[in-house]
């Protein structure tokens, strides 16, 4: 089960249909790049998580998704929509309390 709906990604990105398909794989892939900054897997509810448990799933330390992991989940899809190449002639900045400021506090497995 996806994390963010294609509809919520439609109306975050302020796109008409036309586009569905490309906003549905940078959904996907947006979901994917937070789950590997948190060093989990994220789960769209307690069942979810609580099957990928008992299948062996689930991996180490996952977590059920809250309001800031799908808020990253849509920041991150709405980059990914508005800019897609991987350069830019305009001048870029980044904006304060973006992803992963969202996501940092959920984030496991620093390291060293």
């Amino acid at each position: 089960m996806r994390l963010v709906t294609i509809e919520q990604a439609r109306q975050h990105c302020r796109v008409d249909t036309a586009d569905g398909e490309m906003l549905a794989l940078y959904a996907e892939a947006a979901e994917q790049a937070a789950q590997d900054f948190l060093n989990r897997q994220v789960f769209s509810d307690v069942d979810e998580l609580a099957a990928a448990v008992l299948d062996g799933k689930a991996g180490d330390d996952p977590i059920v998704a809250n309001q800031a992991i799908i808020a990253a989940i849509l920041l991150l899809t709405g980059h990914l929509y508005r800019n897609r190449e991987a350069v830019t002639s305009e001048n870029a900045v980044q904006l304060p309390l973006g992803a992963q400021s969202l996501l940092w506090p959920h984030r496991v497995g620093l390291g060293v």
